[in-house]
């Protein structure tokens, strides 16, 4: 079906879109399908034309590649950010609430503190109160 437009134009064999215009040649074959680039025997890929007319094969595979390549590491990075951004929200909201136990911690342990030496000051007053006969 392809090979009608041999020798005519690449616009012509491109309306199909099984085809593929060798420019170097001036042929229009069957894309081969089952392999995904077309053979160096069939057409060499810098004259290979497939689906456009205005680019060839090469390219469109260095562009396609390129593009490829540029959205996996958008994503990539776009993934690591957003990560990242979790971690110190999480840990910025797990900050305070980590210092406001410690400051508790301390607060308490001062106060058992101060009131356990109340005790032991009141226990030597009263001792001395004994021993001099004022209680």
């Amino acid at each position: 079906d392809c090979h009608q437009y041999t020798n005519r134009s690449c616009e012509e064999c491109l309306k199909n879109v099984t085809c593929l215009w060798c420019a170097s040649s001036g042929r229009c074959v069957e894309y081969p399908v089952r392999r995904i680039l077309p053979p160096a025997d069939l057409c060499e890929l810098r004259s290979a034309r497939w689906g456009v007319c205005w680019v060839n094969f090469e390219a469109l595979i260095i562009a396609m590649s390129v593009v490829g390549g540029t959205i996996l590491i958008t994503l990539g990075v776009c993934c690591c950010c957003c990560c990242c951004k979790k971690k110190s929200k999480k840990q910025v909201s797990e900050g305070p609430d980590k210092d406001d136990e410690r400051a508790a911690r301390e607060r308490e342990k001062r106060r058992v503190r101060q009131e356990e030496r109340r005790a032991e000051m009141k226990s030597r007053h009263d001792e001395i109160r004994r021993k001099y006969g004022t209680v």
